[in-house]
């Protein structure tokens, strides 16, 4: 692997940056890790994807972080997923330390392939690393006409009701249901209260987060965003109920894959950027036509949305959105007019040009 590059002027760009120039940056700031051109370009799509829905914390801010884990070589740039165990409806694969982007996307396109011939389709996924935003595995399901879920474990950062300190990894769950008329329906959930990120951007943008977020070494409610992850851990979300699925999804991604689990899981963040973080995932793909007919489903899919379209709202509002349209909207307005990032992001992306050796300047002037 070829030594960091020396590090050049930084320059912050301002307004809309363009979608096409967000891509190009991400794709050379990745191939210059050597990992391949194949191989960028499905994390790029993750990334820009993600911040087109307008999910700024698991987009192209999480560029730094894989490219500091590609450097120090905790992530292969040359590592290959491949299927180590599989059935007529499922499948296991080590992701041998590659890209989580690279490893997940593998991962859905064979619980689909899967799905195509059993009606269902299961892949677990063990030794890979931070895969992003969920939904969009379980969005490459949909878009090829299938109901997707994606999930993976963490390093615990989430308490249980009652416990002292981290218990469960923030664990996220999301599916994708396409439809009709209508684009996929999206859910893509945390299993906190919120997710982590979005405590270490309201603490990098000084802004204050609500009471309900973390709990401190005690146990006990604090508004320190600074705290986290040091002293404070992440509520569950709906107390036992986030708890609850996050062990389903532990089991899920963990176990049944054979993956590290809870504490086993390394820091994608914090931990030695030279060691992997062997985390583990899940996704399973269903095929609607097989189910229920593709005209069928696609249809009843639309009069359920255009039920909850056409229900009463309450004084004030608009109207009523199933999951994933307000992300839609975003992402037809970023591809038109350009993403406008928030300060931290536009902070993360100067230390990944650094980190490259690019100049900002050369894709947003």
């Amino acid at each position: 692997m070829t030594g960091r590059p020396s590090l050049p002027a930084t320059y912050e760009p301002i307004g809309a940056l363009p979608v096409e120039s967000l891509r190009q940056f991400c794709f050379d700031a990745l191939v210059r890790t050597e990992l391949t051109g194949s191989d960028a370009a499905i994390a790029v799509d993750a990334l820009s994807t993600t911040d087109c829905w307008g999910v700024f914390t698991h987009g192209i801010k999480a560029l730094r972080g894989y490219l500091r884990r590609l450097y120090g070589g905790g992530l292969n740039p040359h590592g290959r997923p491949n299927i180590v165990a599989e059935g007529g409806g499922w499948a296991t694969v080590d992701g041998d330390s590659s890209l989580g982007m690279v490893t997940s996307a593998f991962a859905m396109r064979t619980a689909i392939d899967k799905a195509r011939k059993t009606g269902i389709g299961y892949v677990g996924v063990r030794n890979s690393c931070h895969f992003g935003a969920a939904g969009y595995y379980a969005w490459l399901a949909a878009e090829a006409g299938f109901i997707g879920l994606s999930m993976a474990n963490d390093i615990p950062s989430v308490s249980a009701p009652g416990s002292r300190g981290a218990i469960i990894g923030s664990n996220p769950l999301a599916y994708a249901i396409p439809a009709g008329r209508h684009r996929p329906m999206i859910l893509d959930m945390s299993i906190a209260t919120v997710a982590g990120g979005k405590v270490a951007a309201a603490n990098e943008r000084g802004e204050p987060i609500p009471l309900s977020w973390l709990v401190d070494a005690d146990g006990r409610p604090t508004d320190d965003a600074s705290s986290y992850p040091a002293s404070s851990t992440l509520t569950p979300a709906a107390g036992h109920k986030g708890y609850g699925i996050g062990l389903f999804i532990e089991a899920m991604s963990g176990v049944l894959s054979g993956a590290a689990t809870t504490w086993r899981v390394g820091s994608w963040m914090t931990s030695d950027s030279h060691l992997p973080t062997r985390h583990g995932a899940a996704f399973l793909a269903v095929d609607c036509a097989a189910i229920a007919g593709v005209h069928e489903f696609g249809s009843h899919m639309d009069r359920l949305i255009d039920e909850i379209h056409g229900a009463s709202t309450a004084d004030g509002v608009e109207r009523i959105y199933v999951p994933g349209e307000i992300e839609w909207e975003k992402y037809d307005a970023a591809v038109r007019h350009g993403v406008s990032f928030p300060t931290d992001v536009i902070a993360s992306m100067r230390e990944a040009a650094d980190m490259s050796g690019l100049r900002l300047e050369s894709y947003f002037s």
